[in-house]
């Protein structure tokens, strides 16, 4: 039953995180084929987003090292975006030799992470992006900036939100497009949500240029959600089948998974695009390629009747 509620957008652009941010930190290793076949799965089922894969060393995260075979066979896809993960110039360098046309960059607001993540102090990474998003902007690329930890860190715990404003501003001031605001650990809550975006937009960062990234370790990431719609963000990522964590921060859990946040946008009469039937299905054949359940409770709900999607 749709049941309309105050104040919210009339659509929301979902920024599906699953092939990249879902499958880099599984055990094993995903063929390539069958991360093609996932991508273009998540395309038929409305996802007009879809974050392919990152351009990271492969000593970093193994299980993206197949990024120069695998974006080739979805790069095509009519009326998709598909952006790509580039840590550095040389990332960016491999990205554009494959004409992706969509980047990001992975900073983070806090210490801790940032030397974990990507061996480097918040300034010294901040520095590295900057030629970086440069670059990427002179070659005419969309840039994504992601900021990590922004509600908490597991080393350092509460992160002030004068901390992260910081950041988001550095990105802002390199030229990125968009800023992801990322619950790592999955510690936010709805008021703590509030209170950023309204810090974010005092120091001149507008709601449009900012998308939520919640994950759901304490059951919070549809009710920060729906935080960040009554702000009036319009761009939030998921991950289909709710796969995914982050493989350098040990406490993060799953991403908010699309078809939960799907569920919860048709019921308030939010459009989306997708459709939630064919993407389910696309959930339950990923999690029989990868041999376990998915964690998302909609998937569970609905999944016993999905069929995975054939091409006609």
């Amino acid at each position: 039953m749709v049941v309309p509620a105050p104040d919210l957008p009339a659509r929301v652009r979902i920024h599906e995180v699953g092939a990249r941010d879902g499958l880099q930190n599984e055990k094993s290793t995903v063929p390539t084929e069958v991360k093609a076949e996932f991508v273009r799965r998540l395309a038929d089922a409305g996802l007009t987003t879809i974050e392919a894969t990152s351009f990271v060393h492969p000593k970093w995260v193994p299980q993206l090292a197949d990024a120069e075979e695998l974006f080739p066979l979805v790069r095509d896809l009519p009326g998709v975006h598909l952006p790509v993960l580039v840590p550095n110039a040389r990332g960016l360098d491999r990205a554009l030799a494959l004409r992706a046309t969509r980047v990001a960059v992975f900073a983070s607001a806090t210490e801790s992470f940032a030397k974990a993540n990507l061996n480097r102090t918040v300034d010294e990474s901040l520095a590295v992006f900057a030629p970086v998003v440069a670059r990427a902007k002179d070659e005419g690329a969309h840039v994504r900036g992601y900021v990590s930890m922004c509600f908490g860190d597991p080393w350092e715990g509460a992160v002030p939100i004068a901390q992260v404003v910081r950041v988001c501003r550095a990105l802002v001031d390199m030229g990125c497009d968009e800023l992801s605001l990322g619950d790592t650990i999955g510690v936010a809550t709805p008021g703590h949500v509030l209170e950023l975006l309204a810090a974010l937009n005092e120091q001149g960062v507008p709601t449009p240029l900012l998308g939520v990234h919640f994950h759901d370790t304490y059951g919070q990431a549809l009710s920060n959600t729906l935080a960040a719609l009554q702000h009036g963000v319009t761009t939030v990522d998921a991950s289909a089948g709710g796969l995914g964590g982050c493989p350098f921060a040990k406490s993060a859990t799953g991403n908010l998974a699309t078809e939960d946040l799907v569920w919860m946008l048709q019921g308030l009469g939010i459009d989306s695009g997708v459709d939630l039937a064919r993407l389910t299905a696309t959930s339950v054949w990923m999690a029989e390629q990868l041999g376990r359940p998915s964690p998302s409770r909609a998937v569970r709900a609905l999944g016993k009747t999905a069929q995975p999607h054939k091409e006609q």
